[in-house]
């Protein structure tokens, strides 16, 4: 067997190489692509939020093709019903019974564009498959494909015709990425490639059972207790800024990020360690992170949202008085070595 150092060397050139390919059709959006690594690592599901026309749509795609597996598309709209997601029971009049009718949802990567133009009993059809990887239809339990991921994709510069995604839900995600404009240069490749003869494509570097493999491996990074202590202390000060001397915030925060938070961080670190081809997580990971993480988890007051108060920048003031702890790893191997045998 190899040794420790080496399988994740390994990970991180194979995970290397999914960008390479991917970075055939998708010009820049570097930080989107590394989070939806991420997300396949962790086995979270991922918010993307940007306005029209910025590839989040054709990136999840992209990703999806290079991983294999079963991919679906769901276009969310205002007349949406739950089961045009999960599925539903149709009376057959040849057997005279019902036979179930499985929904879109039954897949290894989930896109849901435009996930708030549907209204919340739809986007609420979504919970128990994101937290329990399985759907309830009448009386019957029916699991989920393994991995079973979500990539929801939303524009936040329209308000007409969409409702807000309920709080549960928006727990459920892992990350929030918010995506930008490219760069002129960006910008210009974009043109240049879509204007070709030839559209760019790309192909299938792994399978999906390679993937649940690096998932395996993502399992074994070791965590240092001081890493999840930065986690957790991250998370707890955006429900009580006091205790970090922001007593300043507290009239801008209702409710601060869940648990959730902090289990993300560290597992999302993981995933980091892995692409980055450490086999342990240090406080940077977490750091890098905490944005994505936090920012649709906190609940601001009306008095935040009529000042013009961000989430991210809560965050930076958070993080700013949190005490960012190096480790300095020794030899880790003998604390992964069992889990990498196990795996």
């Amino acid at each position: 067997m190899p040794e420790p150092s080496e399988v994740y060397a390994q990970s991180a050139a194979t995970l290397r190489r999914v960008l390479y390919e991917t970075k055939k059709v998708i010009v820049g959006q570097d930080l989107l692509l590394e989070r939806i690594l991420v997300a396949l690592l962790a086995r979270g599901h991922l918010l993307i939020e940007g306005v029209p026309g910025l590839a989040k749509t054709l990136a999840v795609r992209t990703v999806a093709r290079v991983v294999g597996g079963t991919f679906r598309r769901i276009q969310f709209t205002p007349d949406l019903v739950p089961a045009d997601l999960i599925g539903t029971r149709i009376y057959n009049p040849q057997t005279a019974s019902f036979e179930t009718e499985l929904g879109p949802v039954f897949a290894n990567l989930l896109l849901a564009d435009e996930i708030n133009r549907a209204p919340a009993k739809v986007q609420s059809a979504l919970l128990e498959a994101m937290q329990e990887r399985q759907v309830t239809i009448g009386k019957q339990t029916y699991l989920l494909p393994d991995p079973f991921l979500v990539l929801a994709t939303q524009n936040p510069i329209e308000s007409e015709g969409t409702y807000p995604l309920p709080e549960a839900q928006l727990d459920r995600f892992m990350m929030k990425v918010v995506i930008g404009y490219p760069t002129p240069h960006e910008e210009m490749e974009v043109v240049t490639r879509g204007t070709g003869e030839t559209p760019p494509e790309a192909e299938q570097v792994i399978g999906i059972e390679e993937l649940k493999a690096l998932q395996r491996v993502t399992d074994t990074v070791y965590v240092h207790p001081q890493v999840r202590e930065y986690a957790v202390n991250l998370v707890t000060a955006t429900r009580d800024p006091a205790r970090v001397g922001l007593e300043a915030l507290r009239r801008y925060i209702t409710f601060g990020a869940s648990p959730r938070a902090a289990l993300n961080l560290v597992l999302g670190a993981k995933a980091l360690a892995v692409i980055r081809g450490r086999e342990f997580a240090l406080p940077v990971d977490v750091h890098d992170l905490m944005y994505d993480v936090l920012r649709h988890r906190l609940v601001l007051s009306y008095e935040a949202l009529a000042e013009g108060i961000a989430p991210d920048e809560i965050i930076r003031q958070v993080v700013e008085r949190v005490p960012f702890t190096e480790v300095h790893m020794g030899d880790p191997h003998a604390d992964t070595r069992a889990g990498l045998e196990e795996a």
